[in-house]
């Protein structure tokens, strides 16, 4: 034998042989046999990111309520009461790791008690290192399994799909919303996007995530406005309620990656006073638990109202306000980056004809003029919505619709065609005005005159 795998490890063992989340397990093991405490300790210490161990039920005890760990192996027998009993009491004031239970003695009864307690697998002794290995790997692999399915089935009922586009645009508005994105990308600090609906305030935050560290990690965004209020504070810190019932929020899911609550001006004064702890402490306490669980969170936030007038009527709490505020993203309606309209629709033309299987419509230079001239009270949102109803009903709408000579590629990125949907988008900002449409644009009166008369306008 050789002297690693005396040792219980493979001599030429690949890191990812019992999986990526391994190496970032936390585990305690829990044994009053010293002999086996320290084979599992020797077996997982070189391979997790922490292993604790508990010669003791209460030491054992002692240790969660200090610390929060992914993965819980646990000897039945033991002097003061076996394993599950004392499962089952930690279940009524927070248990939240997964457990692997260990016996020599198996029979009918232990194995119904186990899986009512909530054991994730069942190991009996004598075991080999590569069987608690792969008990662990698959008992770890099953935990971010759950997590996934659980925040997918959140992202689809909360309509996420939408909202996964890429920030697009070159206006001078949206390219200084990427730089101040840039420069806050590998900071932890929080963050506060406001801005009218539509105007792409969690799109700008998943970019954020996504230029981050943590692009690996979760991006959770919750509607606090969608959850009822008797429900919002069990959704985002979950719920312990006696042994047989605990869900784990949507904060616990998202640790390690980024959490956005968009119109947080929705919660209720409970709700914010709680979240102000998370926010200070960085740690959760479940309802109902007697235990608080560390959170590796980053937090932003989204509004369209108006914040400080709600701290001044006393709907938001001020110290929530000032906590949340550190940096704010203003985000511009699209009547302020009007040169973006083009981009935008073509992106939306070629999603929906994908998407839906339809035909696609023509982009002239006609309608993509009408588009730029009009001003989208209800942002990037309408825009998109315009997009997707004209593709379905196979036409553009009588004020946008047009029979221009070009379309395509060459009615989009025309210089000519670009000019004119400029001026003509800063003549209408400047409500006809010639003379201070000229100024805006630092050409002469005349210029705009003639290009006016070789429009027909």
């Amino acid at each position: 034998m050789t002297p690693a795998a005396a040792r219980g490890r493979p001599a030429q063992e690949d890191p990812n042989d019992y999986g990526v989340n391994l190496a970032l397990a936390s585990v305690l093991v829990i044994d009053d046999e010293p002999g086996m405490r320290n084979f599992l300790v020797k077996i997982l210490g070189p391979r997790c990111k922490r292993v604790e161990q508990a010669s003791s039920c209460r030491e054992a005890g002692d240790i969660l309520d200090q610390a929060h760990f992914d993965l819980v192996i646990l000897d039945n027998i033991m002097p003061e009461k076996t394993g599950l009993d004392w499962l089952e009491e930690q279940r009524h004031v927070g248990f939240f790791a997964d457990t692997i239970l260990i016996t020599a003695y198996a029979d009918l009864d232990t194995a119904i008690k186990a899986l009512r307690a909530g054991v994730t697998d069942f190991v009996l002794k004598p075991f080999r290192a590569n069987q608690i290995l792969n008990a662990v790997a698959r008992a770890l692999d099953r935990k971010y399994l759950r997590r996934e399915n659980y925040l997918l089935r959140h992202a689809l009922s909360e309509g996420g799909q939408a909202a996964r586009g890429r920030l697009l645009g070159n206006s001078e508005p949206i390219q200084a919303v990427r730089e101040m994105l840039g420069k806050l990308a590998p900071m932890p600090t929080s963050v506060l996007f406001t801005g009218a609906s539509g105007t792409g305030k969690e799109i700008a935050a998943r970019t954020l995530h996504g230029m981050s560290d943590r692009a690996e990690k979760p991006f959770v965004a919750i509607n606090c406005a969608a959850i009822s209020p008797e429900r919002i504070a069990e959704e985002l810190f979950g719920v312990v309620e006696g042994e047989s019932h605990r869900m784990d929020g949507l904060l616990l899911h998202a640790d390690g990656g980024t959490l956005l609550l968009d119109e947080v001006a929705q919660l209720s004064e409970n709700v914010q006073a709680a979240l102000l702890r998370v926010l200070e402490d960085k740690r959760i306490r479940p309802l109902g638990s007697e235990r608080e669980i560390p959170l590796n969170l980053r937090f932003l936030f989204a509004t369209n109202a108006d914040l400080k007038q709600a701290v001044a009527e006393g709907r938001f709490r001020a110290d929530l306000y000032h906590r949340i505020n550190v940096v704010n993203i203003e985000m511009p309606r699209l009547k302020e980056r009007k040169e973006d309209i083009v981009e935008l629709a073509a992106l939306f033309m070629s999603e929906f004809v994908k998407s839906l299987g339809m035909q696609a419509l023509e982009l002239n230079e006609e309608v993509l003029l009408k588009l730029s001239r009009y001003d989208w009270p209800g942002n990037v949102r309408e825009l998109r919505n315009l997009i997707e109803r004209s593709v379905i009903l196979g036409a553009f709408p009588d004020e946008f619709a047009g029979s221009g000579r070009v379309s395509g590629a060459q009615a989009i990125e025309t210089l000519e065609l670009v000019e004119q949907r400029h001026i003509m988008a800063v003549l209408d900002a400047c409500g006809g005005n010639r003379a201070e449409a000229a100024r805006r644009l630092g050409v002469a009166r005349k210029t705009v005159d003639r290009k006016c008369a070789a429009w027909g306008l």
